[in-house]
């Protein structure tokens, strides 16, 4: 069967062939790339955070504590598991960063994570997210290989569905970590919104990610897929990963607060889904 289809790229509208086989559909659009995507329609994780309390400790864990622990990229904060730092309210999660002195730390904040309750290979992972907003803030919405402490990183493989330098409210970045492509040098792009922010409003973060490919998207838009022709060492992409969102202060990527920033800043998750083929 044929069909048209109608593909927002880049912002840009196009009509696509959709020649449906078994489970991959090819486009073969009027640009100059060719996406490849897949229909994911079976939903096989959700978190609506419908419950007030404690993030669901189904699909949950924390990482407590700073870089010191071994994940950190010079970031300031302490995560922590209390409610001032994280909790589920009114339908939302809040994830909440703040200014105080806690366990050595100045900063506190959150980072939760779905390792050993939910781990995927493929599929669309997406959340609706509304971001916190100043310098030093860096929220950020990923992925990990389930294999790492096997294999460490970045042999486990890093997808970054969302991340964001608080201080450039208009733009958001995805980006994969891998051998020979990771810490300051990923396979990277940016996003940015015009007449609009992301800490004034919510926007869907996801990637729908299969064989040799993971596109990116915010909102309805695809604006960037990664094929193993695109990275410049090993892919690493072809086994189960899960899900982690954290606001870090400080760090690497976007430098530490300055005098203007506010505290407390809170990134709001209204739900997270994750979809496989529905022929799996």
């Amino acid at each position: 069967m044929k069909l048209i289809y109608k593909l927002k790229l880049n912002g840009l509208l196009v009509s696509c062939f959709l020649i449906i086989g078994c489970s991959f559909i090819l486009l073969n659009c009027s640009t100059d790339e060719t996406q490849t995507v897949t229909t994911f329609t079976q939903i096989s994780m959700q978190d609506e955070f419908s419950t007030d309390g404690a993030p669901d400790a189904r699909v949950w864990r924390y990482d407590i504590g700073t870089g010191d622990n071994g994940w950190g990229n010079n970031e300031l904060q302490y995560y922590t598991d209390r409610p001032e730092n994280i909790k589920v309210e009114d339908g939302m999660l809040h994830m909440i960063a703040r200014q105080e002195s806690f366990m050595g730390s100045s900063y506190t904040s959150a980072r939760i994570l779905t390792k050993g309750k939910f781990e995927q290979q493929y599929g669309r992972f997406e959340a609706r997210i509304q971001l916190p907003w100043g310098q030093g803030l860096w929220p950020a919405f990923w992925l990990l290989g389930a294999n790492i402490d096997e294999v460490g990183w970045p042999q486990c493989g890093e997808i970054d569905i969302m991340e964001n330098r608080g201080s450039e409210p208009t733009i958001a970045s995805s980006a994969v970590h891998g051998p020979g492509y990771s810490g300051g040098n990923p396979i990277f792009k940016q996003y940015e919104l015009q007449n609009d922010r992301f800490d004034t409003g919510f926007h869907i973060f996801g990637i729908e990610w299969g064989p040799e490919y993971i596109n990116f998207y915010i909102d309805d838009v695809l604006y960037n897929q990664i094929t193993p022709e695109d990275v410049t060492g090993e892919w690493v992409y072809d086994h189960p990963f899960y899900i982690i969102m954290n606001v870090a202060v400080g760090g690497n990527f976007g430098g530490p607060p300055n005098q203007d920033t506010v505290f407390p800043q809170t990134m709001l998750v209204d739900y997270v889904r994750v979809y496989e083929n529905s022929n799996n």
